[in-house]
């Protein structure tokens, strides 16, 4: 399993379906509603602290595995 980070979220567009969050110490990494932890509607909000696991992506980094915290 991969390391779990914290991070924040940095913006989050609910009509699209995605966004991006902050680490502390790296990049940031896109974020698809359909990894984040949860039932009904899945958002995040700007700033929410929020736990998930990085992964290589055909774009770049992505988030797996979102966790509001």
């Amino acid at each position: 399993m991969a390391d779990r980070v914290i991070g924040t979220v940095k913006w989050f567009n609910n009509d699209k379906g995605y966004g991006f969050l902050s680490q502390e110490n790296g990049a940031d990494v896109f974020v698809h509603h359909s990894v984040i932890q949860g039932e009904g509607f899945r958002t995040l909000t700007e700033g929410q602290k929020v736990e998930f696991s990085i992964e290589k992506g055909p774009k770049g980094l992505q988030a797996a595995n979102v966790v509001k915290l």
